[in-house]
């Protein structure tokens, strides 16, 4: 083994922390803005008083349109601050994004391996909540709302009981905005679980739609549907009566405020304890004061969305962050080796293998047979590393799955699933794993090895032909021959093969046996799981399961004879 490289050891939540961490240093620009933004607010009410008070007075043209000019020019400049303000938040949003959407990739792909029960697309619509909702005006108004406090205690110098009537105000907006979060809290949640089970339905209705209409199942799917889409409708009609009632009384109490203010400010007048220009200056404050609060609690629900959204994703991307020293490990070449190893499948506890134990040398070809539901396929799942082991160790040259890097070790093994499923884009993209600038004879001669050669020449576009979604349009034997092209482009060590026969002709047959063949030629280690008895001439030794565990493991030429008619039961 040489070193070739050394990954730094990196805490889990450090790309976290460095991303809070700008958040933060952004928000401490974003909040010095904004208090040079809410003294600028004072502007139009100092002109106001002044109007009143000392321009109409004296009767001074000059001294208005000296007035004027200030004011004109603290609007301008609040306008730039408020539009630099407003892009520090879009840049926020943006670089968030940037930063999270590796880690949302990989956390969609975690979650779809490891978590059947849970949305996998839901860590992106999350990431989507939160820069939609940085981009919007709640942030500003977050930023803005302890200024209402600025605002009443200028009220309060101006006179006690104008600062009294809007801080008695602010407490009812308040109280407001404490009723919206919890009036909305249980909603929210429910409303967010259901959207889950419409997006699987949706997902499940796409990916078998032939299937359901063929046998009669859109109706029921469609009932199913609707019932969820009405429990959703339902849970979202819930929060947007409750936001928009709140808002909406929260904007009449608002506005009753500054009737009130005014109302205290002409009293205040009329005794001779104010001058005019307070009562307009006093009920252009309170507006000031009220402003942010009736915004905040506009944007209550995209505010809960975010919180809840962050929240999910603060919980789930470490998992998907931890980077470990990790060695460069030379490429396998000597053999698999399987130690006291049991599984459990994707959102179970329940150990499906159980204490597998094998070595299988380079050159070496097994076939392991069993009934359904044994647990063949729970096993080459981990053995590619899909599913981590629950106890024991699978190896590879004496180093374990986990101490490869993932896409180091993906480079090594050759899969071809239970499930075919091919990505869209071009026949030549899958079979090189959409790798850039793939060598094209490359390409070439993973389909010679698997047979397909001829078959893609055939096709409208050759290797430039589409696939269609999931290889929609290819038919079930091509897609599975072309699988196998891709399972053996630049030939790995470790070829996993899940039923790579069960939609293949008999030509199709014989052209896998021979890329079996010519694997073990050059060294590689193939795993092959067949119901099939035909694909038992391209190996040499049988793994015979039940139950789970290991029955018999030998040559083929001792087991087959008396394990075959059991195995294939």
């Amino acid at each position: 083994m040489t070193v070739n490289s050394l990954a730094v050891q990196e805490s889990p939540s450090a790309p976290l922390a460095e991303l809070k961490a700008r958040v933060r240093h952004g928000m401490i620009w974003v909040g010095a803005l904004s208090a040079v933004l809410n003294i600028l607010l004072l502007s139009g009410s100092i002109y106001m008083m002044l109007v009143y008070d000392m321009v109409l007075p004296g009767r001074s043209v000059p001294t208005l349109l000296g007035l004027l000019l200030m004011v004109v020019m603290a609007y301008c400049y609040q306008g730039f601050l408020e539009i630099v303000r407003a892009r520090i938040f879009m840049h926020l949003a943006a670089s968030m994004e940037v930063d999270l959407s590796a880690f949302i990739h990989r956390l969609v792909g975690s979650i779809a391996r490891s978590s059947p029960g849970r949305d996998p697309l839901q860590p992106m619509r999350d990431l989507e909540q939160i820069r939609t909702f940085l981009s919007s005006a709640g942030p500003m108004a977050l930023m803005d709302l302890p200024w209402m406090f600025f605002f009443i205690g200028i009220l309060f110098l101006l006179h006690p009981l104008l600062g009294l009537t809007v801080l008695v105000g602010a407490a009812v907006l308040i109280g407001l905005t404490a009723l919206t979060n919890y009036l909305t809290a249980a909603n929210t949640l429910q409303m967010t679980g259901v959207s889950n089970v419409r997006s699987r339905l949706a997902d499940t209705s796409r990916r078998h739609a032939e299937a359901l209409y063929v046998m009669g199942m859109e109706g029921r799917i469609r009932e199913l549907w609707t019932k969820v889409s009405s429990q959703y409708l339902h849970a979202n009609q819930n929060v947007n009566n409750i936001t928009t009632t709140l808002s909406t009384i929260s904007k009449m109490v608002r506005l009753l405020l500054q009737s009130l203010v005014l109302t205290v400010g002409a009293l205040l007048v009329m005794n001779g304890e104010a001058s005019g220009g307070v009562i307009f200056a006093s009920s252009i404050l309170s507006a000031r004061a009220f402003g942010p609060v009736e915004l905040v609690i506009g944007n209550w629900r995209a505010l809960v969305a975010a919180r809840d959204s962050w929240r999910r994703l603060e919980g789930s991307l470490p998992a998907v962050m931890i980077r470990r020293p990790l060695l460069a490990l030379r490429p396998p070449r000597r053999g698999l080796s399987v130690e006291d190893l049991s599984l459990c499948p994707p959102g179970s506890d329940q150990r499906t293998v159980l204490n597998v134990s094998f070595l299988t040398q380079a050159g070496e070809a097994v076939a392991i047979l069993g009934p359904s539901g044994c647990g063949k396929s729970t096993l080459v799942r981990g053995l590619v590393g899909i599913l981590a082991p629950v106890t024991g160790s699978i190896r590879l040259d004496g180093a374990a799955l986990d101490q490869w890097d993932s896409e180091e070790l993906g480079r090594h093994i050759g899969y071809v699933p239970q499930n075919v499923e091919l990505l869209s884009g071009t026949v030549a993209q899958n079979i090189c794993r959409f790798e850039l600038d793939a060598p094209s004879e490359l390409i070439m001669e993973a389909a010679r090895q698997a047979g397909v050669h001829d078959l893609i020449l055939h096709l409208p576009e050759g290797y430039d032909t589409h696939v269609g979604i999931d290889g929609s349009r290819l038919s079930a034997g091509q897609r599975q021959r072309i699988a196998l092209a891709r399972a053996l482009y630049r030939d790995p060590f470790l070829l996993i093969l899940d039923e790579p026969n069960s939609n293949l002709d008999a030509y199709g047959e014989e052209a896998l046996g021979d890329a079996v063949a010519m694997a073990r030629a050059r060294g590689a280690v193939v795993i092959v799981v067949a119901h099939r008895p035909s694909i038992l001439a391209a190996v040499d030794i049988v793994l015979l399961m039940r139950e789970g565990r290991v029955h018999a493991y030998g040559p083929k030429q001792k087991l087959v004879p008396h394990l075959l008619p059991a195995a294939t039961a």
